[in-house]
């Protein structure tokens, strides 16, 4: 019982989906029609995308980075403003997941040498905020981008013109908000600099760019499927136990549950109805109680408007803790952090993340 209490507490979304996936199913029995559910092609770009961004990640890439420009900081407001703009622009390429996962660390690492608690909880909330927003001016920077993208088979024009305005907007909230941070002087130290072994970051460098040509449809997913595992098991195979498995799964449990749904006439009806000319609202709201990227899954399908979709379930990711499985990954580096205060950050949290929601959101429907 223990293992089942552990597993859901790490994996809650995945069990969730699972369960909703299982109930579906003794409504719609299985049949071929089941085989059409599994969007694949947004799998394998998941999956090779984690093997690359991990690649880079293991050799030291981020840290370097981030400790090069973290030399340029001299008081509090300047290096929290570094890493925001570090989380808002790196997860355009490495996903908002990838992002928090790398700078966070050390971002509490940097402050536990300054001693400043409120800067501390700013700065992360910040970051988090900033991974989430700047991911979504890409079409890999997050899970739901990726799958819309391919699912509406939109075009790089289209995406752009629905995501960089918002996204700007993003960037010069975020901007303003880093003003909330002091301006005292600090002496942030820094990790040695990590040697990076050219022929790695080369070999990653290659699959990344075979990553983002199978996104953009010029190079067959098998082809960087068979690349990234080759690649894995050619230069660090701890990379393929380092995949997110789990949000995979999430992703095949949401797959046969909305697939089932949209088969049942009075669920398929009710959705079809609320969700026109409503898009970005709905599917903003919904991600607040079940997360983004199930949201971006469930409502594609009922609504032939991907791009209102798109922007809705990023805006989305503003909002609740669960809005964004991201956020998630913050708030657990911050609470298990020495000298952790998880009431005073969730506070901050709550009045950024709706505050920007609130904003996003009005923005969206001035036409």
């Amino acid at each position: 019982m223990n293992k089942i209490i552990k597993f859901f507490k790490a994996q809650p979304v995945l069990v969730i989906a699972f369960i909703a996936a299982l109930i579906t199913v003794f409504i719609i029995p299985p049949d071929k029609q089941y085989s059409g559910y599994i969007n694949k092609t947004v799998l394998i770009q998941l999956f090779c995308l984690m093997v690359s961004v991990g690649g880079f990640r293991s050799i030291g890439v981020f840290e370097n980075t981030a400790s090069f420009l973290l030399k340029k900081a001299g008081n509090i407001r300047r290096l929290g403003f570094i890493f925001m703009l570090i989380c808002f622009f790196s997860s355009m390429l490495v996903t908002n997941d990838v992002a928090l996962l790398t700078f966070v660390p050390l971002t509490l690492m940097v402050y536990n040498k300054i001693q400043d608690e409120k800067s501390r909880i700013i700065t992360v909330v910040l970051e988090t905020a900033a991974a989430n927003l700047g991911s979504m001016i890409t079409p890999f920077g997050n899970p739901q981008n990726l799958y819309i993208y391919d699912m509406y088979r939109l075009t790089v024009g289209d995406f752009f013109r629905t995501m960089l305005p918002t996204g700007i907007a993003s960037l010069v909230i975020l901007v303003l908000l880093c003003c909330l941070l002091p301006s005292d002087s600090c002496a942030a130290e820094t990790s040695g600099k990590q040697v990076i072994s050219k022929i790695h970051f080369g070999a990653y460098t290659v699959l990344f760019i075979m990553c983002l040509l199978t996104v953009f449809r010029v190079v067959p997913d098998w082809v960087c499927l068979i690349a990234a595992t080759v690649f894995a098991l050619m230069l660090d195979r701890k990379l393929l136990a380092k995949v997110d498995y789990g949000l995979l799964a999430t992703f095949v449990c949401f797959f046969v549950f909305v697939g089932n749904i949209a088969r049942i006439d009075a669920v398929s009806t009710f959705f079809s109805e609320i969700l026109q000319g409503r898009e970005v609202l709905v599917s903003a709201l919904l991600s607040q109680v079940i997360s983004n990227v199930p949201a971006a899954v469930m409502l594609s399908g009922f609504t032939d408007n991907g791009t209102a979709l798109l922007l809705g379930v990023n805006i989305g990711g503003l909002g609740t803790i669960i809005a964004s499985l991201a956020s998630l990954i913050s708030f657990q580096f911050y609470r298990n952090s020495d000298g952790a205060k998880s009431g005073k950050y969730m506070l901050v949290f709550t009045a950024v993340n709706f505050g920007m929601l609130a904003v996003l959101l009005g923005l969206s429907f001035i036409k």
